[in-house]
């Protein structure tokens, strides 16, 4: 359970990591930051493509991992968008 845990927050990390270089964050985020937006990521992009392939959601897959990234990219944009929406009113 512990190395479950443990696990999950590393997979977030280096997700999160590399979606930051893809995309701005608007804000700084730090660590835990880059570790929660990894794991959201993580779920959405993983869920989306267990609907999409027609496959089983699975942290210990490798499309799972690219899944994660994916994931987290979006999180991030459709973040950017709704910041940005919220500093033009």
């Amino acid at each position: 359970m512990v190395l479950d845990i443990i696990g999950l927050l590393i997979l977030g990390l280096l997700a999160g990591a590399i979606a930051r270089l893809f995309v701005s964050s608007p804000h700084r985020l730090g660590c835990l930051g880059t570790a929660v937006l990894g794991i959201v990521g993580s779920y959405a992009g993983g869920s989306l493509g267990a609907v999409l392939f027609d496959d089983e959601f699975d942290l210990r897959k490798a499309s799972t991992f690219l899944g994660a990234i994916a994931g987290s990219v979006i999180v991030l944009v459709l973040w950017r968008v709704v910041d940005r929406g919220r500093r033009l009113r």
